[in-house]
This record gives structure tokens, sequence and C-alpha cells, in this order.
């Protein structure tokens, strides 16, 4: 199960892992140019990018127009000398009419453009994290949690998609808004625009500092997300439950999810109340600012400036148009601040380098080779290994010619199952050669290397989908009729008829309601559907019992003709007709011979025989 160490507790990491990540992920990861390329996401939607800014400038300059009609509403129609002037103010009231109808019209659009262009980007980021995570090596998945991987894909993107959305129109909105409506009141009254601004610096300030509070909150937040992902991957599994239960440690999952649960609620409630008390003391400062306006102008009246009702009425409707719009600034750059420690833990997997990947000029595999795989003095130490332990694998040098069935035994632990990761290309070697049809692993491409060889593990993942659907996973054109070849071929094809739905049967969660027998016989019936040159066994009937092994192994042989055959076996009684038999101890090969040979020898292999034979 992902995640477990040797006597702990199912699914959890040691103490002394669990501090280590979270001093690790104290801080989001610093990443150069990050608003650069936050900026190039938006490069392919250009088009649509330029119609909405030119959108929000239209909008933004129509929403300062009704203000100052309003001035001349009250100083031309209202209260002009002689009396109200009605053919003027239904003129006036009747184009600021339209500029509403206008400008809602326009808000529209605007806003199904920022959602369409928002949410291409976030759907393409995923898309792109995905794809990029499907590319790095097997040792990458092998020490990271599964939930923590989803929570990269679906908490963290998903958390920047309300700034995708909405980040270009009110930045570019309220900004021409903000100057228009500061250009308009110092039209109106210079005098009046001094009062109204003069304490804005302090206040953008004082909302930096509340920005770098919420982007702290923002990533530990995502932590914990992670980590209840992870927790909800492990344990509500087929395999998590069936563990819980066997064991009687329901109550103690369900307390781990709600600690972390707690966890999550406290951080949510710190990071929604982040700023309240900033924003509530800007809301009360520009509530007061009207006030103080009127009791400047009563001032300015007292001392002969001209300064008219109409001119009062209308500053402190563009005061209002100036403060929401700079208040939804100030909430943009907060949201900013916050969504940059995403943005920064989504990079931050983007910028993993796959350790394995194809040569500049890696070729197709030679066909008139095929079949034909080498080791030659291969040394292998996993990448996160300490420099002095052990070599997993130590100078293995063989040749296994096409069309031979080879098997690979040994104690547990002594490097069977990395020589068949080493193959195709699973891991890369330390040192030395692994060659595949006379070349180099690292020389070919990926793609090529893959298509011929086929793995039957000894945990056969299925798919929660139909048989058929499983079986097309090795070839998604496969006909009916292919289908039922390779199944017949695999022993399968009368237990897959027996079922109500048969070929549409659906396997559950990892092919739990099968047998594992019959998911034995379904994963390589699939191999078959590939058809490759080398098949390898990886220990593919351990798990059986010994009617299962012997239907399974039936299966096996029909699949190993024609092709050469890798065996990783833990029961000797499957390969004794193997053509030659590698003794792996201490990742070394210490016997090789047939079966005849070796127990003939009296050595590793003959001791090992007797054992399971005994």
């Amino acid at each position: 199960m992902s995640g477990m160490r040797g006597g702990g507790h199912p699914g959890r990491v040691s103490s002394g892992d669990a501090a280590a990540q979270k001093a690790q992920n104290a801080e989001a990861p610093r990443i150069p140019d990050l608003l650069k390329r936050i900026g190039d996401l938006f490069a392919p939607y250009r088009s649509q990018l330029t119609v909405t800014i030119v959108l929000v400038l239209v909008s933004a300059a129509l929403s300062v127009a009704p203000p100052l009609l309003t001035k001349q509403a009250f100083d031309l129609g209202l209260f002009p000398t002689g009396g109200p002037n009605m053919p003027v103010l239904l003129e006036l009231v009747g184009i600021m009419v339209l500029i509403w109808i206008a400008s809602s019209a326009l808000g529209v659009w605007q806003t199904w453009l920022t959602a369409t262009v928002g949410n291409k980007v976030m759907g393409s980021l995923r898309v792109r994290l995905f794809e990029h995570l499907q590319a790095m090596e097997l040792a990458f998945f092998t020490r990271t949690k599964t939930g923590i991987i989803q929570s990269r894909l679906q908490n963290d993107v998903g958390g920047v998609a309300g700034v995708l959305s909405n980040t270009i129109s009110s930045v570019i909105g309220n900004t021409v808004t903000v100057i228009a409506a500061f250009v308009s009141m110092l039209i109106l009254s210079w005098q009046l625009t001094i009062v109204a601004v003069i304490l804005l610096p302090v206040l953008v300030l004082a909302q930096r500092k509340v920005g770098q509070v919420r982007a702290r909150i923002a990533t530990k937040t995502q932590e914990s997300l992670s980590d209840m992902t992870a927790i909800t991957q492990e344990t509500l599994s087929v395999s998590g439950i069936l563990l819980a239960k066997s064991f009687n440690q329901q109550k103690s999952e369900t307390d781990r999810y709600a600690l972390e649960n707690d966890n999550q609620i406290g951080l949510q409630v710190r990071q929604a109340m982040s700023g309240q008390w900033f924003f509530a003391m800007v809301g009360i400062f520009l509530s007061v600012i009207p006030a103080v306006v009127y009791l400047v102008a009563a001032w300015l009246i007292l001392r002969d400036v001209p300064v008219t009702a109409g001119t009062i009425v209308a500053f402190t409707t563009v005061q209002a148009r100036l403060t929401f719009p700079l208040l939804g600034l100030m909430r943009v750059a907060l949201d900013l601040q916050t969504s940059s420690a995403l943005f920064s833990r989504i990079f931050e997997y983007l910028d993993l380098k796959p350790a394995i990947k194809d040569a500049p000029d890696a070729k197709e595999v030679d066909p008139a080779k095929l079949g034909l795989v080498e080791f030659d003095d291969v040394v292998f130490r996993y990448p996160d290994a300490a420099s002095d332990t052990r070599a997993t694998l130590d100078g293995v040098s063989f040749r296994i010619e096409p069309g031979q069935f080879a098997a690979f035994v040994g104690p547990s632990g002594a490097g069977k199952t990395t020589v068949s990761y080493l193959i195709p290309r699973l891991h890369d070697a330390s040192s030395g050669s692994v060659r595949f049809a006379g070349d180099d692993v690292r020389a070919l491409s990926e793609l090529s290397l893959v298509k011929n060889i086929g793995i039957v593990s000894q945990e056969t993942y299925l798919f929660h989908a139909s048989i058929g659907d499983n079986l097309r996973y090795a070839k998604p054109d496969a006909t009916d009729d292919e289908l039922v070849r390779a199944a017949k071929a695999a022993n399968i094809h009368a237990t897959i008829e027996s079922f109500p739905d048969g070929y549409s049967t659906l396997v559950g969660e990892r092919g739990y309601r099968l047998s594992g027998g019959e998911k034995q016989r379904i994963a390589i019936a699939r191999v078959l559907l590939k058809d490759p040159a080398v098949l390898i066994l990886d220990e593919a009937t351990s798990a059986l019992d010994s009617i299962s092994e012997r239907v399974v192994q039936d299966a096996l042989d029909t699949a190993s003709r024609g092709r050469t055959t890798i065996a990783i076996a833990h029961r000797l009684s499957t390969i004794v007709d193997a053509d030659v038999i590698y003794v792996v101890v201490a990742g070394q090969i210490a016997e090789s011979g047939t079966h005849a040979e070796l127990l003939a020898a009296r050595g590793t292999y003959w001791e090992l025989y007797f054992d399971q034979n005994a």
C-alpha cells in the first residue's frame, strides 16, 4: 500500500519523513520569472484577450460618463436659472439609460470571454501537468504519494481557476476606471481630489503586508489538502478498506482524517479572515470620504471658491466610481499574491526533469534482431540510495537469444525484479549496458522499445471498466474476434462467457470482482493482444493457489511460444523447462544453466529447489 513503512501505521510515513516534508514545504518553492511564466499561459489566446481588453476599456470609459452627465443634469436640467429644463433633462437621462444598457451588454460579453479564456488556460495547464507527470520515471512515483500528486492536479490547479478567469478583466477594467475617475475628479475639483486620495498610498502598503500573510497561509492550506487527498486515496481504496477492516482500524483512520480535517478548517478560517480587518478599515475610510468632501466643500464655498451643487453630487458619485474599483484592485492583488504560492507549486512539478527520456538521436528497434536481450556488466543503485549501501545489481552479465525461455531465481531482495525493470527501461543502469535487439536501450526510442515488450506482473492492475475495455488497453482498435482469440489463448474466454454481461462485465476497482487467477489470465490475454517480441513474467503465478496456478501456467505457456520469455520466478516448479536459469544472489549471478545442470551442481539452486519440495 502506498506510503507504508515497515511496522508503522498503514499509509503513514515515519515521523522523520513527515518532519522533512513539512520543512521542505514550509514555503512555496521559489520559481524564477513566475509572473512571466503565468503570462505565457495566456499566449495562445491573444485574439480573445485583445477583444476582452477592448471591451474592458470601452466599459470603463462608459462607466465614468454617467457621473459627469449627473452634474449636467443638476446644473442644466434640474436647477438652471428660471426653473427645471425638461427637454434638456430628458435628453441627459436618455443618454444615461443608453449608456447603462450598452455597458451591461458589454459586461455580459466580457464575462463570457474571460470565463472561456480562464477555463481553457486552466484546462490546458492541468493537461500539461498530467502529461508531464506521465513522462516522469518510475522512481518518482515510488517515492511520492499518489494523493499528493492528485492534489497538485486538482486542488492546486483548481485553486488558481478564479484568478485565471477574472484577473485580466479585473485588473484592466478597474485600472482604467480608477484612472478615468481620478481624471474626472481633477476636472471637477482638484482641491476635493487631494482630500479623497491623500491616504491611498498607506492602504496600498498595508495591502502588500496582508498579501504576504495570505500567501503563506495558502501554501499551508494546499499542503493540508494534499495530505487529506493522500489519506482518502489510501484508506478508501479497496486495498485500504480491506486493510483497515482486517485490523479493525476504521476508527483510527477516521481519527487521522478528522485531525487533518480540523487542520484544514483552521487554515481555511485563517485564510478567510486574513485581511478582513484591513478591508474593514478600508471600507470605513472610503465610506467617510464623502462626508469629509461635504465639509471641505462647505469650507471652500465660505472662501468664495466656486463649487456648485452639481459639482458636489457628481464628485461624490465619481469618488464612488474610484472607491469600488480601487477596492477591487486591492482584492485582485491579494488574490494574485495568494495564487502565486499555488502557481509556484504547479511550476515546481512542471520543472521536474524526467531522469529517463529519449536521446535526441534515438532510433527504432532493429527488427532483424528482435528478441535478443543482453546485460553487459550492469550495475544498478536506486538514485536515492546511500553511497555506502550495496548495489541492487552488481556486475550482472548475460545473453538471452531470440526465442529462448530464460528464468531468474533467487532469494527475496536478490535483484531479480530489477532485471525485469531495466529491460523496458523503467530504470536506467547506473553503469554497464542493457541491450535490446543489439542496441543499448538508452539509444532506442521509448515508444519503439516498449512496443516490443510485454509484462505480466504478480500484481495485475485492471481499470474499473469492462473486461473488453481492459483488454483493448493493449490494442484500442482490436476487433471482438481478436479479443476472443486472445482470451481463448489465455484460457479465460469460457469464464468470461459465463458472466451475464460477458465481455461487458465490469471488473470493479483494480479487478476486485474477479479472482486472482481470472485477473492474471485477463492480463495474459491483454499481453497477447499486444503481441510483443519479448515477454517478461514477474512472478506471475506466485500469489495463486495450486489449481489457479496450473490454469494460468497453461496460459503462460501458450503466451510464451514463439517469443523470448524472461521469467522472474519464486516457484521453481514453473521454470524447470527453461532453456537457461540464472540464480541471482545479493545482486550477482551466482549460477546459470538448465534445471538438470543446476541440480547436478548441488549449489544455491539445488538448495532452493529442495527447500520448496521438502
